[in-house]
């Protein structure tokens, strides 16, 4: 008989729920192991799949040592009714769900093939220390703000790593979709080779850095971008290259801190962003709250293409979106300006933001980054409000006071002193001349008037709560 192991972000062997179990469970089967490509998913070119195959394509390096890791390409429907065709004792299957967006539309269909197909299927809550669906009030209902999650969620029991009994004897070896693995090498091909490392070993070793080295200052120094001090464990998060239990269990081992609260905070946040995109599945396209659904953006294209491009004429804005166009990640005090900046200060849209991050990030979390532009936007769950308006200057003042990041990443400004490094547009013509930084040449004056379109900004969203008022008689909208 044939047990599968379907692969879909928890691209490791230790700590793997589904695997601990197929393993554990598998008698004398055969264990095949499993990942599929769907094209449709894909983003092509784009950073954030660019990473992700990567990391694909290392662990089926890895496997492909002793064993074999299948490889089908196409719509996992039809690609289910392949397999089964070509293993005809296939009778169990073993996976890691997912309770939100695309994820839990396949997942349900997945389960109701292998129902109809006499194949016990066996799914894990394994990405989260908690699931979307662990941790409710009292009366059942989901929670909508974050700090009474939080304290509920401190007091949750966290499980600890599963120490998986992988045999690659135990492997079905046999390549079964030879067609598909070429396709799927031809896409790794067009993949340019990027400065990141991939993999359970690194994800381990950046944890481990992460905690010798930078978890003591994690409170100080995790808002100051040219620092670098974050722990940079998103990404193999996102892969699933590292568990959350295995983050959880070391970083316990540090004496408490309040650098170890924070950061313990930061994985709070995580499953709490995925609590809510399982409670509001439209959320990718439809604020949660529905009062500011009627907000007025002006969605300026060329105004959005120079916020994509760093060309706003605010320093911090600007290297911030350079940084991820050129490295695919941007520090998380960054996200938050510039996602303001967008919404706020160009009235743009959040959604053409967050459609922008899920195309460049590495780190692409739907849940999380979902969720953090509709934070931004004030259009959220537990959001910041809607009069409270990142000023993108004393932003920059505050966090990266010398600009120390702004030179790092606009190079034109690198000789500009301290004076003028977060408003060059300060300088008289003498001043440009002096310093090599000519306004709308070498550098562009400020896109917008930030005090004039806060007051647009407000305006708007207090147009918006009034309309839904007068629409539907409640100040919620609702």
């Amino acid at each position: 008989m044939k047990t599968v192991m379907w692969f879909r972000r928890d691209l490791r062997i230790q700590d793997n729920k589904a695997l601990y179990y197929a393993c554990e469970n598998l008698g004398s089967d055969e264990l095949v192991l499993l990942f599929q490509a769907n094209p449709n998913q894909f983003i092509q070119d784009s950073p954030n799949h660019q990473a992700f195959f990567s990391s694909v394509q290392h662990f089926k390096e890895t496997i492909d040592q002793q064993a074999h890791l299948q490889i089908q390409y196409g719509e996992p429907l039809e690609l289910f009714e392949r397999l089964k065709n070509e293993l005809k004792d296939w009778n169990k299957i073993y996976f890691n769900e997912d309770t939100s967006g695309y994820g839990a539309v396949r997942d349900q269909e997945a389960i109701k093939f292998f129902h109809e197909n006499e194949i016990e299927s066996y799914a894990y809550q394994d990405a989260y220390l908690h699931g979307a669906k662990e941790i409710k009030k009292e009366d059942g209902d989901y929670y909508k703000v974050f700090t009474p999650y939080y304290k509920k969620w401190l007091e949750m029991i966290k499980e600890t790593p599963l120490k998986v009994a992988y045999d690659a004897k135990a492997v079905y070896k046999k390549v079964l979709f030879s067609k598909d693995e070429e396709k799927f090498k031809k896409m790794i091909e067009k993949i340019p080779e990027q400065q990141i490392s991939f993999g359970e070993e690194a994800a381990e070793e950046r944890l481990t850095k992460f905690i010798q080295a930078d978890l003591e200052e994690y409170q100080q120094a995790r808002d100051i971008p040219s620092l670098d001090q974050t722990s940079h464990l998103s990404r193999f998060l996102r892969t699933g290259e590292i568990s959350m239990r295995t983050v959880w269990e070391k970083v316990q081992k540090v004496n408490k801190s309040q650098s170890r609260t924070t950061f313990q905070k930061e994985l709070c946040w995580r499953d709490f962003y995925n609590m809510i995109y399982t409670s509001f599945p439209k959320q990718k396209d439809e604020p949660i709250q529905a009062k500011f659904k009627f907000v007025e953006w002006e969605n300026d294209q060329e105004k959005f293409e120079r916020w994509q491009a760093g060309k706003t004429g605010y320093p911090i804005v600007d290297a911030a979106m350079r940084q991820l166009k050129k490295t695919g990640w941007m520090h998380n005090r960054l996200r938050m300006i510039v996602a303001s900046f967008l919404t706020k200060d160009l009235l743009i849209d959040w959604r053409w933001g967050e459609k922008y991050f899920q195309q460049m990030l590495i780190d692409y979390d739907p849940a999380s980054n979902i969720g953090g532009w509709q934070w931004a936007a004030s259009t959220g769950t537990d959001a910041v409000p809607y009069f409270r308006i990142f000023n993108p200057t004393t932003q920059a003042e505050k966090f990266d006071k010398h600009g120390d990041f702004i030179r790092e990443y606009l190079p034109e400004l690198a000789d500009l002193p301290d004076k003028y490094i977060h408003q060059p547009e300060k300088m008289t013509i003498e001043q440009q001349e002096e310093y090599g930084v000519i306004l709308d040449d070498t550098y562009p004056k400020p896109i917008v008037n930030h005090k004039e379109r806060r007051k647009k900004a407000l305006a708007t969203y207090e147009s918006s709560k009034e309309y839904a008022q007068e629409t539907f008689g409640e100040s919620d909208g609702k």
